[in-house]
């Protein structure tokens, strides 16, 4: 069976698939070109991250594909219903980013609580000469300990997250619309775990109560986070999105921030990716990376061999 890692595909992935006697083909093939590609050289297998996408169209012009695979958790970019519907397998690989998600979450964090994001701005430019005023400008930086992280959506990610900040010392909350309950495992360098029990609540409590809140929710046509909810979060609230761009409205967070509601936000992903609105882009308030929330090369090893994994099991036999 031919497989095309349109996205590409770790070495330990492609080593596995050829052992079980599949052929792994990592050319990057251009969206427009996909189709006949596909068809030309018979394509069992369809592999692809956030950039390929995989429309109805793609797939009922495609007969010789058999199953999509998704390195990652969101679907957004492939219509699965469509593709089941017509005998094709979709796989994903769920939890493989979730580490990598959360640290993300916290190198923000830490980045906007203690101003490095400007610091690593200034410096460079006026280091050398006004030191002494940068240093008193950047001296007003917080620590994490003893605040409270309110987390919008406990999934997998959103759990990564709590174990960080347990681990921290903050306090957490969170906030679910299926999940009401869930056990955070935490274990350390000497084999040893410790357990902690954390029952979601309302949006509305942790929205009044968070000192930080992270966004951990799957694509909505609905904001999540508006004019309406920022008006109930404290003064100063920090907001972290390594979601998706669409749950949060970007020109009621630039109010916020604007009007001091807001101190700060971390954004890794944003509405109008690829190309995010100036707005964003020039605030200095706002700490930015270009969607790289799940991007590490240890996912890009546990996705290769999950996704692997899955295909041996499904075809190989």
């Amino acid at each position: 069976m031919k497989i095309l890692a349109n996205d590409g595909i770790s070495k330990s992935g492609i080593a596995m698939l050829e052992k079980n006697g599949f052929s792994v083909i990592i050319t990057k093939v251009a969206q427009n070109q996909l189709k006949k590609f596909i068809n030309e050289e018979q394509i069992d297998v369809l592999l692809v991250r956030s950039t390929t996408q995989v429309s109805q169209e793609l797939i009922e012009a495609c007969p010789s594909l058999k199953l999509i695979g998704k390195g990652g958790i969101g679907m957004e970019n492939i219509d699965v219903e469509f593709a089941i519907d017509h005998g094709l397998h979709v796989i994903n690989t769920p939890d493989a980013s979730s580490n990598a998600v959360a640290e993300l979450v916290f190198a923000h964090l830490f980045g906007m609580a203690r101003f490095l994001h400007a610091s690593n701005r200034e410096m460079p430019l006026e280091g050398d000469t006004h030191f002494n005023e940068l240093k008193k400008a950047f001296s007003q930086g917080i620590e994490l300990r003893e605040k409270t992280l309110g987390i919008i959506g406990f999934g997998s990610i959103g759990q990564e997250v709590a174990k960080i900040a347990i681990g921290l010392g903050m306090n957490v909350i969170a906030s679910d619309t299926e999940i009401k309950k869930a056990t955070i495992e935490l274990s350390f360098f000497n084999q040893e775990k410790m357990m902690f029990s954390i029952e979601t609540q309302p949006l509305e409590t942790l929205l009044t109560t968070a000192d930080f809140i992270s966004l951990h929710l799957p694509a909505r046509e609905e904001y999540t986070l508006t004019a309406k909810e920022f008006a109930k979060m404290k003064n100063g609230v920090g907001i972290i999105n390594t979601a998706r761009g669409g749950v949060l409205n970007e020109v009621d967070l630039i109010n916020a921030i604007e009007s001091g509601k807001v101190q700060f936000a971390g954004l890794d992903v944003f509405e109008s990716e690829p190309t995010p609105e100036i707005q964003i882009l020039m605030n200095p308030e706002v700490s930015l990376s270009p969607h790289i929330g799940g991007e590490t090369l240890e996912v890009q090893e546990r996705i290769g061999i999950a996704l692997a994994t899955q295909i041996i099991d499904l075809f190989a036999n």
